[in-house]
């Protein structure tokens, strides 16, 4: 294969895995960089959903999901204002509204904002454009659900020194129905246990369900940039039918999104770049997941758990837990079976795994993840040390017999298939691999685009500084020197390979770098990084195959 035809390759190669790349984003739930999208906007006006009051009245149909729409039906108009309660523990802050419990703010003490670093990071968020809630209540009937006003019970809220838990309890009682709420949090934890107790005070059996709701609008992550998509969206996980996301859009069809609907186990989330929210409850127990949409741009993805029969007098509870913080893998793994899996690799995660927990163990040794990415690269590019060693040993006997080839080319230039052979014979005779300089690019492919998705996906990375101007590895470059650098790096590399005959496809080969390193203005810096150490010692090892084999002609080149 001539040297025109592997540039065509290479080029053929590189928009196909951009294509794939991009269409890979709009799989995630992000947007396309080529066919742009006009995101929907939320309502600026509009809060959670109303009901008419005339509506209240009727009990929800057993069976039937507890949509927002229903469940925000008030009975009252109270003259007083909802109290919020602020519980505040060592690594979060929530209020929780005392109309339904609702869990309306949500502050990560240990995470900064993603736009401005001076402020903790919120998830939870009552107000619009964006509204962010976890909901529970009953349903089956006219009882207390997440728009009921509960009473507060008198408590601690504010976790001191030498107290491992802090209990928020409320009440609220609806026909005869009491469900009391208890939310349990922990020292040094981002779980939540939420406790219902549901108590029948009528003379008459009732038959009632729990539920477990997560509310929020489509609208991506602020700060976020447009060449890095991310998946935002509800997701459900089954041990039958394993992790599910779901895009906002199919769940505003008419046909509603594909998802496992009855299980005895997994859970159920809210996934944003970096965190997750996940109502977990108890194994081994029947329950029926949804989705909705339930307003302008808001949508609902939640679980309900029937309680059976409850006689006159009877009561039932039930144990569930409320997961709110970083998508942290060691978190995840302890949290809930499956739910690491919201720390979404992408199609390489086989090969994407294996590269964090490598990075996990010498991040343990060294404490600097700038530099845990170089011991990686160069683990890397020692495990490649055979093939690459091959490969460059072919390029520098490539670059022996180019004169050779360029007089062979001459020769025959108006007989193409004439020259093909003579070039083959040549090839062949002498052992060279026309191919053998595009091996380690091509085998680098997967490890390359696998440690983009560990860089992104990875909160463990975000914000973690490496050196000088450096100071987030998950962004961009502030200042592109890591491009620039691995622009002069890529040039240098080209300059030590045979060139191409054609003039043109040498300049072409020539402008390459420019246009890597533009691309790369975008990347997050470890990754440029990663790329540059790559760069680096691939030029020192093609050094000294050329140094070693370069001026030792065989009998048949001279």
């Amino acid at each position: 294969m001539d040297t025109k035809k592997r540039t065509t390759l290479l080029l053929i190669l590189a928009i196909s895995l951009f294509m794939l790349w991009d269409n890979w984003q709009v799989y995630r739930g992000g947007s396309s960089l080529i066919f742009r999208h006009e995101a929907k906007k939320t309502d600026p006006n509009a809060n959670l959903p109303e009901v008419p009051v005339e509506t209240a009245a009727v009990p929800v149909e057993k069976g039937t999901p507890p949509v927002a729409a229903a469940a925000e039906a008030r009975k009252v108009v109270h003259e007083k204002q909802p109290e919020l309660v602020t519980i505040t523990t060592d690594v979060l802050k929530a209020k929780v509204s005392s109309d339904g419990g609702v869990f309306q703010y949500l502050q990560l003490f240990k995470y900064p904002d993603t736009v401005d670093t001076e402020k903790d990071m919120v998830l939870f968020k009552s107000e619009p454009p964006h509204v962010y809630l976890a909901q529970t209540g009953l349903t089956g009937g006219a009882y207390p659900n997440h728009a009921t006003r509960f009473t507060i019970r008198p408590g601690e809220r504010s976790l001191a020194d030498g107290m491992d838990e802090i209990k928020l309890v409320m009440d609220a009682e609806q026909n005869g129905v009491r469900l009391t709420k208890t939310y349990t949090f922990k020292r040094g934890s981002y779980v939540v246990d939420v406790n219902q107790k549901v108590t029948n005070l009528t003379n008459e059996p009732i038959d009632a369900s729990l539920y477990l709701q997560l509310l929020r609008d489509s609208s991506r992550p602020e700060g976020q940039s447009r060449f890095i998509s991310t998946f935002t969206g509800p997701a459900v996980y089954s041990q039958d039918d394993k992790f599910q996301k779901l895009k906002f859009d199919d769940i505003g069809e008419a046909k509603g999104a594909s998802h496992v609907t009855k299980t005895d186990n997994g859970w159920i989330a809210m996934v944003q770049h970096y965190f997750v929210s996940a109502f977990i409850p108890e194994d081994k127990i029947n329950r029926e997941n949804y989705t909705k949409k339930v307003g302008e741009d808001l949508y609902t993805i939640g679980t309900v758990i029937p309680l059976g029969t409850l006689g006159p007098n009877a009561s039932a509870d039930n144990e569930s837990r409320l997961y709110v913080g970083p998508q942290e893998s060691a978190i995840l793994e302890q949290t809930a079976p499956g739910l690491e899996l919201v720390k979404d690799y992408g199609w390489l995660t086989i090969i994407a795994k294996p590269i964090f927990w490598l990075m996990t163990h010498i991040h343990n040794e060294v404490g600097n993840w700038g530099w845990t990415i170089i011991i990686l690269t160069c683990l890397i590019k020692l495990l490649f040390l055979p093939l690459s060693a091959a490969s460059y040993k072919s390029m520098a006997r490539m670059k022996q017999f180019t004169p050779r080839i360029q007089q062979l080319r001459e020769r025959y230039k108006d007989d193409k298939q004439r020259m093909n052979q003579e070039l083959m014979a040549l090839y062949k005779a002498e052992k060279i691999n026309p191919l053998g300089g595009c091996l380690p690019v091509v085998v680098q492919i997967p490890v390359f685009i696998s440690l983009y998705w560990v860089l992104l996906a990875s909160v463990e990375i975000r914000n973690a500084p490496w050196l000088g101007w450096i100071h987030n590895l998950a962004a961009p470059d502030p200042f592109f020197i890591l491009p620039i650098v691995m622009a002069g790096s890529m040039f240098l590399t080209q300059k030590m390979s045979p060139p191409p005959p054609d003039p043109l496809q040498a300049k072409l080969m020539m402008f390459l770098p420019i246009v890597f390193s533009i691309t790369f203005f975008f990347f997050p810096a470890g990754l440029v990084l990663y790329w540059v150490v790559n760069n680096l010692l691939s030029i020192a090892q093609q050094y000294w195959i050329n140094k070693r084999y370069g001026n030792t002609p065989t009998k048949k080149a001279a």
